[in-house]
C-alpha cells in the first residue's frame, strides 16, 4: 500500500498532520484567536471500550487511505457511504487516533435534527430563571459580564453551549475530527443547510452578536461540546483556522443534491473480500483458526444474497472460541447470529 505523508492507515499514532500542505487558496481560513487543540483525554465521555477498540483495529483499504488524504488536503468533508457494518463510523476514530486530532466530536442525525442543533444550544428559560434569582437577591449591585448579563451567571454565555459542528469550527491550530452520523436520516433540508457553513467555515450566534454591542471587546466565554472548559467567541462570530476533518456517513437510504455532493469527497465502502475479512478478524480476535475460516467462507457465500455486517461475523467467531459447544451447536448459533439485515433472500441455507 503506498503511504501518503499524512494519513497512512497503519494505526500507528504520529504527528503527520504537521506535514499537511498549505490549503488551496479557496479553502484558506484565518479564524482567531487561535486555540490549542484539546488532548485526546480531554473529553472523558468520548472514551469507551468500543470506540477505542474500533480506532485501534480499523483496517483501511488503499482506496480509503487515498480518499481520506484527499479530504484532508482539500479541506473538504468526506462523505462515506456503504452497507451497514462496513466501518463507516469507525473510520473517523481511526484517523483521529493516528493523526492525534483529539477527541472525536459526534453529531448523531435524526429526522428532527437541524443545523442549529449542530452549531449551538441556547436555553433562554434557564437564563430568565437566573436573572430572577439575581433580582431577588439582597444587595444586588447590577454589574454586567462580557456578554451583557449579570456577573453572577445570568449572562447569555452562561446558558449557551456550542454543538459538535459549532465546536469543530472553532479556530483550533490543528483540525478537529467530527462525525456527522447517518446524514441520510435527516430532514430533506439539512444537507442544503450545511452547504454554506461547510463552504465558508464560519457561522454566527445571533444572541451573542446582539450582546456584544454592550461591551467594548465583545468577547464571550462559552462552553464547547464535550468539555466543561470555556472558549472565547468574539462578537458572536466563529470562523475556523484549520478546517476540521468532517466525516458524514450514509447507508444509502436517499440521494443527496448535486450541490452538496460536489462539495464533498465521496468514499464508498464495499463488503470486504476474503483477504480483507481475514485481516479484520486477525486485528480484532487474533489469527483465525480452522472454524473461523469456515465461518468467513460461509459469511462471504451468503453476503451476495442480502446485507450482512462484519460485526455479526466477529460475534460468531468470538462465541465459537469461547462457548465450548459442539460443531452442530456452533453452526446453529452462528446462523442465529448472522441473519440478513435487510430483506431476506428467498432461499437461505446456512
Amino acid at each position: 500500500m503506498p503511504l501518503w505523508p499524512v494519513y497512512t492507515g497503519t494505526n500507528e499514532p504520529h504527528d503527520g498532520i504537521a506535514e499537511l500542505p498549505a490549503p488551496p487558496p479557496w479553502r484558506d481560513f484565518d479564524g482567531g484567536p487561535v486555540l490549542p487543540a484539546p488532548d485526546a483525554a480531554a473529553d472523558t465521555a468520548a472514551h469507551s471500550p468500543d470506540r477505542t477498540h474500533r480506532a485501534e483495529t480499523y483496517q483501511a483499504t488503499e482506496e480509503t487511505v487515498e480518499l481520506v488524504n484527499a479530504a484532508l488536503y482539500l479541506r473538504r468533508p468526506l462523505l462515506v457511504t456503504g452497507p451497514p457494518g462496513t466501518g463507516k463510523s469507525s473510520l473517523v476514530y481511526a484517523v483521529a487516533r493516528e493523526l492525534r486530532l483529539g477527541p472525536v466530536l459526534r453529531w448523531n442525525i435524526t429526522s428532527r435534527s437541524t443545523l442549529h442543533d449542530g452549531l449551538y444550544q441556547y436555553d433562554p428559560l434557564s437564563r430568565l430563571y437566573a436573572a430572577r434569582q439575581e433580582a431577588a437577591r439582597p444587595g444586588r449591585t447590577g454589574g454586567t459580564d462580557g456578554a451583557g448579563g449579570a456577573v453572577d451567571g445570568s449572562g447569555i454565555e452562561h446558558h449557551l453551549r456550542l454543538g459538535p459542528l459549532g465546536t469543530a469550527l472553532l479556530p483550533y491550530d490543528r483540525p478537529r475530527a467530527l462525525l456527522i452520523d447517518e446524514i441520510d436520516k435527516s430532514d430533506l433540508d439539512l444537507p442544503n443547510d450545511l452547504l454554506n457553513v461547510l463552504e465558508e467555515g464560519q457561522y454566527e450566534i445571533p444572541e451573542l452578536v446582539r450582546a456584544s454591542r454592550l461591551t467594548p471587546d465583545g468577547v464571550a466565554e462559552v462552553l464547547a461540546d464535550g468539555t466543561d472548559e470555556r472558549v472565547p467567541v468574539v462578537r458572536g462570530r466563529v470562523r475556523c483556522r484549520a478546517f476540521p476533518f468532517v466525516v458524514l456517513t450514509s447507508n444509502g437510504e436517499r440521494e443527496f443534491p448535486p450541490a452538496f455532493l460536489r462539495r464533498c469527497v465521496t468514499l464508498h465502502l464495499r463488503q470486504p473480500d476474503d483477504r480483507h475479512l481475514a485481516e479484520i478478524v486477525r486485528a480484532h480476535l487474533g489469527e483465525p483458526d480452522a472454524y473461523a475460516r469456515t465461518l468467513i467462507e460461509r459469511f462471504l457465500s451468503r453476503s451476495g444474497a442480502g446485507d450482512l455486517a462484519t460485526d455479526q461475523l466477529l460475534n460468531a467467531i468470538y462465541l465459537a472460541r469461547s462457548a465450548g459447544l459442539d460443531a452442530g451447536s456452533l453452526d446453529r448459533l452462528a446462523e442465529q447470529l448472522m441473519p440478513y439485515l435487510g430483506q431476506s433472500a428467498q432461499s437461505d441455507v446456512f
